[in-house]
């Protein structure tokens, strides 16, 4: 089984220390996104999980457990998210500078393989155009070459989490642009430039759950979980049926979350994982990092599974 850490949160910039006593414990415990009361027990032991992705924008600190990592048997990967917006649209990212340097030496103790650059999403707005884009794209394709083989973009989408907020940066000047008000020869213009770009710095472009086809534009549909990616760099065979808790336009493998919704506290305005930035931050503020669970098991909780995945045994 392949461990999600996380879609729903940035665990190795924000719970680390919570994530790795976790792997030592060989389990944790993952609330149901729709009834906190369910609780699943999920097995992190290097017997059951083929591989952990770790998704963030932040990976420092989780780097200085990447040795216990590896003296583990785990095998495991980091999707990185840097991009280089405005404050008001990145109001926690790090410094484009900090975050280029961050992926260097991630890149430097992992292999460029197992590190895949998200630039994503890619908002567009009256401040973030078709120009922009090219042009803090390119400058990251070059600082960035060398260190990944792969970068993913995809499209900002609207949702009932991120709407409100989104509407709330014209007060900043910013006017967010939907996905049908932008027009094709934009998309078409950058995309191509994109594809460009990262072919110059070794990096091939794919997508992320688009629902329009842009492989007229030179870009392929993509995985974030992808098995034949993780079956090329460790050398595995991982399941490689679509993910059916995923988006229609997903084509994600099979995977096991074990983040937890309401708990991201970098306050990205676009974020569909967060709809309530505050209660993230006392989500975040209370969280036990020795618990079982990301936040606190509610009373009367039911726990299922057995621990293992897959049907095998515990190690």
């Amino acid at each position: 089984m392949i461990i999600s850490a996380s879609r729903r949160t940035d665990l190795p910039a924000y719970y680390s220390e919570w994530l790795m006593n976790r792997i030592r414990a060989g389990y944790c415990l993952v609330p149901n996104p729709f009834n906190a009361r369910q609780m699943t027990r999920v097995s992190l032991l290097p017997c059951d999980v083929d591989v952990f992705v770790f998704w963030t924008r932040d990976a420092r600190p989780m780097m200085t457990s990447l040795r216990e990592l590896d003296e583990m048997g785990h095998r495991y990967m980091f999707l990185v998210t840097v991009v280089d917006y405005p404050r008001a649209l990145g109001p926690g990212d790090l410094a484009v500078e900090d975050a280029i340097d961050m992926v260097r030496r991630l890149a430097d103790a992992i292999g460029p393989d197992r590190v895949v650059w998200r630039y994503d999403p890619v908002v567009f707005s009256n401040v973030t155009g078709t120009a922009f884009h090219i042009a803090r794209f390119g400058r990251l394709a070059v600082a960035l070459r060398g260190s990944t083989r792969r970068v993913i973009v995809s499209a900002m989408s609207l949702y009932r989490k991120n709407r409100g907020r989104l509407q709330e940066l014209n007060r900043d000047g910013i006017l967010i642009q939907a996905k049908g008000d932008i027009v094709e020869g934009e998309i078409e213009g950058l995309l191509r430039a994109m594809v460009e770009r990262a072919g110059a710095n070794g990096m091939e472009l794919v997508s992320c759950a688009e629902t329009l086809d842009w492989r007229r534009f030179g870009v392929e549909p993509g995985r974030c979980i992808d098995n034949e990616l993780i079956g090329r760099v460790f050398g595995i065979a991982v399941d490689g049926r679509k993910d059916p808790g995923q988006r229609p336009e997903c084509r994600c493998v099979i995977s096991r979350d074990i983040g937890v919704y309401n708990t991201c506290i970098r306050g990205c305005p676009y974020c569909y994982a967060v709809s309530d930035l505050d209660a993230a931050r006392r989500r975040h503020m209370s969280h036990d990092s020795s618990g079982p669970c990301l936040i606190r098991v509610p009373d009367n909780s039911v726990v299922s599974g057995s621990g293992c995945l897959n049907g095998r045994r515990m190690c």
